[in-house]
Parts: structure tokens; C-alpha cells; sequence
């Protein structure tokens, strides 16, 4: 989110911005609050602050949890939310959880839009993210320079809930065959085969993707950069799960893949998750 921070100060010039407390002295990719306010941005105390400060308020935390205390919490967004007021969710959360956002945003008049992001930690350096939004279309309109600014493509998917929906499906397609790689990385080196030629000829074929080939050189090389963090791609596939039980579709292999990230979320990456195969 830091990148998409930069980028959002490029488009809209001014930035009410808020952090945790506990993470304000962090320092992501060389940068901290205080770099986004001597870029322009202005930091609120609270949440609250942000949405007095801001006509339309983006967030982005780390869960369906998180997401919910920065609505409801104390001093919370829900606080200053008036009919001249909108709020973004950009956090990876369940149906249920953006709907309830969205209830209560627009029980006090505020528009409520989901914008689901797609992408890397080096596809938001680029600004290729991938937009998946739903909810009040005139928002998602009003939207579009900062979309632009992000992601290469944005899409509007109706009523709130789709976005979350699609963007859980899509996490899940992602896990199960990070998960598959992993394994499979693990088979060739028991087997006695250098995983540098595996990769190779899977660049040649119809399964390479930037995604896998990214994962699989992360693999080869052993050092894990944090491009898709491991804890939240375990979080996508829990919440898959649980939209599996509620519809009562089966999901044999995510459970697995899920039981996998469990035990591997300690290591970083998503790619880490090598590590635990091999064992």
C-alpha cells in the first residue's frame, strides 16, 4: 500500500494519511510517515482525523478484522462519515465483511465502494495492479484517476460483495498453484534434478506465467523477498474456505494448499512455502 501512497500523492496532490501507532516507526521500502508528510501528505491522529480531512477515504489493513475496528472502532471512520463523505475498502476481506461496512457507511449517507487489488508487491511498484470494485458506481467514476494512478486496469463488478467474491477466488487459484510449484520444486530436488533447468523448460511451455516463473526463481535462489506476503495469502484461502462451506462447494485441494500456508506462514514470502514442502 506504501507505493500506492506515492502514487495517490501524484494524482490528488494533498493526502490525509493514518497509521497504526505501533507501525509509524517502521520503515517500508526506505519510507515512514514522516516521508509521505514531506511528500505532501498531512497525518491524522485517528481515523476519524482522516475522514474530516479527506472527501473520499481509502483503506488498506491487514484483515477482515482490522478492517472492521478501522469502521468501528474507537475514534473510528465511522465516526465523521456524513452524505458528503466516501469510503474505500481496498483490504482483502469477505462478502459479509464489506457489506457490513457498506451498511453502515450508507446508513449515515456516505457512499461505499469495495476495490479489491490484484497484484505483486513489484506490480505496485510499476503501478500494474489489477482494480476489481463494487458498490456505488458513481464512486468508482470518481475513482478512476487514483485507479489509474495504482493499476492498470480497474473493473466494476455491481454490488457489494462481487469484488470480494471474485478477488477470494482469484487468491485461491494463486495459492493452490503456488502450493503445486512448491511441491513440485521439492519432487526435483529429491529427485536428484536441478530445479534451475526445471525452470528453464517451464519457461518454454504453456504453464509459464510471470507469477510462477517469479516464485519458482525465488525457489532456486532460496531468498524469499517479501513480494506476496505468506500470512496474507493463508488469510485469502481461509476466507475461500469459508465462502466454500457457506455455498457448499467442495475444496478439496485449497484445504490442503491451506494446511500447508498454516504451517510455512512464519517464512515470509508466499514462495517460502517451498520450505515446508520439502519436509
Amino acid at each position: 500500500m506504501q507505493t500506492c501512497i506515492v502514487f495517490l500523492l501524484e494524482v490528488v496532490g494533498f493526502l490525509p494519511l493514518w497509521k497504526k501507532p505501533y507501525e509509524l516507526a517502521e520503515l517500508v521500502q526506505g519510507r515512514c510517515c514522516t516521508d509521505f508528510v514531506k511528500a505532501g501528505a498531512k497525518q491524522g491522529l485517528t481515523p476519524s482525523d482522516v475522514v474530516l480531512a479527506a472527501d473520499i477515504t481509502f483503506s488498506c489493513v491487514a484483515d477482515p478484522q482490522a478492517a472492521k475496528d478501522m469502521v468501528f472502532g474507537n475514534c473510528g471512520v465511522l465516526t465523521e462519515i456524513s452524505p458528503d463523505k466516501s469510503y474505500v475498502e481496498m483490504t482483502g476481506i469477505d462478502a459479509e465483511t464489506s457489506q457490513d461496512i457498506a451498511e453502515a457507511i450508507n446508513g449515515k449517507g456516505g457512499r461505499y465502494l469495495e476495490a479489491q487489488v490484484q497484484g505483486s508487491k513489484t506490480q505496485a511498484q510499476e503501478g500494474t495492479l489489477v482494480i476489481l470494485a463494487a458498490g456505488d458506481r458513481s464512486l468508482f467514476d470518481e475513482c478512476q484517476s487514483c485507479f489509474e494512478a495504482m493499476g492498470k486496469n480497474s473493473f466494476f463488478l455491481g454490488e457489494v460483495g462481487n469484488a470480494s467474491k471474485m478477488n477470494l477466488v482469484l487468491q485461491l487459484m494463486a495459492g493452490v498453484t503456488l502450493a503445486a510449484l512448491a511441491e513440485s520444486m521439492a519432487l526435483a530436488d529429491r529427485a536428484g534434478l536441478r530445479q534451475k533447468d526445471i525452470l528453464e523448460v517451464l519457461e518454454l511451455t504453456s504453464l509459464a506465467c510471470p507469477a510462477i516463473l517469479e516464485k519458482g526463481k525465488a525457489i532456486v535462489e532460496g531468498g524469499f523477498p517479501t513480494q506476496l506476503p505468506l500470512q496474507h495469502m493463508q488469510k485469502d484461502l481461509r476466507l475461500s474456505l469459508s465462502m466454500s462451506d457457506q455455498l457448499e462447494q467442495p475444496l478439496p485441494l485449497a484445504a490442503a494448499a491451506n494446511e500447508v500456508y498454516k504451517h510455512a506462514r512464519r517464512l515470509g514470502d508466499a514462495s517460502a512455502v517451498y520450505i515446508r514442502a520439502r519436509f
